[in-house]
């Protein structure tokens, strides 16, 4: 039996957002960290995430959202843990020669995505019309991290703005995961 890890991005996820539903569906998913909102601190959500996956012996499963994919990335870049699989929603693409402009935000700015393949069975879910990155930048995530790619169709970041509070595709995804 695998433990559960939710790994939030860079907002707050609204109360009827899937990752909230199932952390309130199922007690023994954890967050790693609880969602703490802007600014993303690299260093700190790596420090969270480290600290929960390090607290058991326990295989876990990520299941992360946005933000927290890169978070995920960074980890399995600098540390080792007994992780068994990922869930990587929609994670935002950044172009490796990206710096934040005068108008950009600067608290998701990390110097690169780490591209090497991830050491656990991952999947990546990949929507046709996210707003943060296109389909072929997913193929090209999926690619690096060695994982296998969902295609969710037209489905938005997969979040509450996009219509997705229950989400039945990603509990059946987590459960091919266990």
């Amino acid at each position: 039996m695998a433990r559960h890890l939710l790994v939030p991005g860079r907002g707050l996820p609204r109360p009827e957002h899937w990752l909230n539903r199932w952390a309130a569906a199922n007690p023994d998913y954890r967050w790693a960290p609880e969602p703490p909102g802007p600014p993303y601190v690299l260093d700190d959500r790596l420090a969270a995430l480290h600290a929960a996956i390090s607290a058991s012996d326990e295989p876990a499963v990520l299941i992360a959202h946005s933000a927290g994919c890169l978070t995920v990335a960074h980890w399995a870049d600098r540390h080792s843990g007994s992780v068994a699989a990922a869930l990587l929603v929609t994670p935002p693409y950044l172009d490796p020669g990206w710096r934040p402009g005068p108008d950009d935000p600067t608290d998701l700015y990390v110097d690169a995505v780490p591209r090497r393949r991830l050491p656990f069975r991952t999947v990546l879910v990949a929507s046709r019309t996210d707003p943060y990155t296109t389909f072929e930048e997913f193929e090209r995530y999926a690619a690096d991290w060695g994982a296998e790619l969902y295609d969710a169709g037209d489905a938005g970041h997969i979040e509450t703005a996009s219509g997705y509070g229950p989400w039945p595709a990603g509990e059946r995804l987590v459960a091919a995961l266990n």
